[in-house]
C-alpha cells in the first residue's frame, strides 16, 4: 500500500501559517491531519470546524480529522460539512461498545466520508476486531492523546503488527496510520511493523517541511 505522510497542523507555526501551508501544498504530503480536542475527552482544546474550513480553502490536500472529543455523534457531521475527508473517532467516546461504534461508522459512510477508529494506548485493540471490515483506516496512537511533541511508545507497534496480520488474513483494505513521536528514526520502526500512513507534527514543522516529508517517504 502506498505510504502517505499526514503532517499534523497541531504543530504548525501559526505566525507563519500562510507560508507553511504553501510549503505543505508543494511537498509530497497528500494528507493534512487535524487533531480536534474538546478539553473534556482530553485536557486540551484545539480546532473547531471553522479552522478546518479555512484550511480547506487554502489546500487541496486530503483532510484527515481525528476527533478526540466526548460527543463525536454531534460534532462529526459538522466537521464533514466543513470539509473533512476522513473522520477518525475514539472507541472510548462510545464506552468501548462495538455496536455503537459500528452504527457511527455507518452514519459517517452515509455522509460519503471515509471513517477510521482509534483508541488510547492503554486500550487493547483485539476486542474491536468487528470494526475492521467497515473501517477505511485504523489509527494507532503511539503517544497518549492530548498534546504534541511526546516520545514514541514502542509497545504500540504490537497493535500495528496485529492490524497488519488481520488485514492480510481477512483480505481487507483499511489503512494503518500511526500518530505520535514520529521522526527520522521511529518512522522506520512503524513502517517495518506495517504502517502505511504516518502522522508527523513537530518533526516536520521544526525542520525544512518539504525535505523532511520527502525523507519520511524513503
Amino acid at each position: 500500500m502506498e505510504r502517505i505522510i499526514a503532517p499534523s497542523v497541531l504543530s504548525l507555526d501559526y505566525s507563519k501559517m500562510t507560508e507553511q501551508i504553501e510549503q505543505l501544498n508543494q511537498s509530497k504530503a497528500k494528507w493534512l491531519h487535524f487533531d480536534v480536542m474538546d478539553g473534556h475527552f482530553v485536557p486540551n482544546i484545539t480546532f473547531g470546524p471553522d479552522i478546518l474550513k479555512g484550511f480547506r480553502k487554502a489546500s487541496p490536500l486530503f483532510m484527515d480529522v481525528h476527533l478526540m472529543i466526548s460527543d463525536p455523534e454531534y460534532y462529526a457531521p459538522i466537521f464533514v460539512k466543513a470539509g473533512a475527508d476522513m473522520i477518525t473517532f475514539h472507541v472510548e467516546s462510545f464506552d468501548n461498545d462495538t455496536d455503537k461504534c459500528i452504527a457511527f461508522m455507518q452514519k459517517m459512510q452515509d455522509l460519503h466520508v471515509q471513517v477510521g477508529f482509534t483508541l488510547r494506548p492503554a486500550t487493547p485493540i483485539e476486542p474491536f476486531e468487528a470494526l475492521l471490515e467497515q473501517a477505511d483506516m485504523v489509527l494507532v496512537m503511539s503517544v497518549n492523546p492530548g498534546f504534541g511533541g511526546q516520545s514514541f511508545m514502542d509497545d504500540q507497534l504490537d497493535k500495528v503488527r496485529w492490524l497488519y496480520k488481520k488485514r492480510e488474513e481477512k483480505q481487507l483494505n483499511y489503512r494503518i496510520e500511526i500518530d505520535g513521536g514520529i521522526n527520522h528514526e521511529t518512522y522506520k520502526k512503524a513502517c517495518d511493523a506495517g504502517c502505511d500512513t504516518l502522522v508527523a507534527g513537530s518533526y516536520v514543522f521544526k525542520n525544512d517541511i518539504v525535505s523532511t516529508i520527502e525523507g519520511l517517504l524513503k
